[in-house]
């Protein structure tokens, strides 16, 4: 499956307030549910000594797809094709990498 593809199939189960011209929406569900994530990290250094195991992968490949879900609807909402930002990153990356600048701050590196 492409991102294309998984952007057009998720957007038929988006059900929200504005649907097609609401990014607000989309943006808080990315924000919340890269939190959780991090919570889920958070656990795993808290009570399992950071230790990664089967379940843990499991619950954390669950919350990267509603990570990935809310993604592509923010994706969508902004008119943005998600093959062309996944293309995007991976080009800026590169060119970051090929001129030495992959560490550091800044977003024009």
């Amino acid at each position: 499956m492409t991102f294309n593809e998984y952007q057009k199939e998720s957007k038929k189960t988006a059900i929200y307030p504005q649907l097609g011209e609401n990014f607000i929406y989309p943006t808080l569900g990315l924000v919340g549910e890269s939190g959780e994530v991090a919570e889920k990290v958070k656990k795993i250094i808290r009570d399992n000594e950071g230790k990664m195991d089967e379940k843990r992968r499991k619950e954390l490949e669950k919350e990267m797809g509603d990570v990935l879900w809310y993604l592509a609807q923010l994706a969508t909402e902004l008119d943005l094709p998600l093959e062309n930002v996944a293309q995007g990153n991976l080009q800026k990356l590169q060119s970051r990498q090929k001129r030495g600048f992959l560490h550091g701050n800044g977003d024009n590196r």
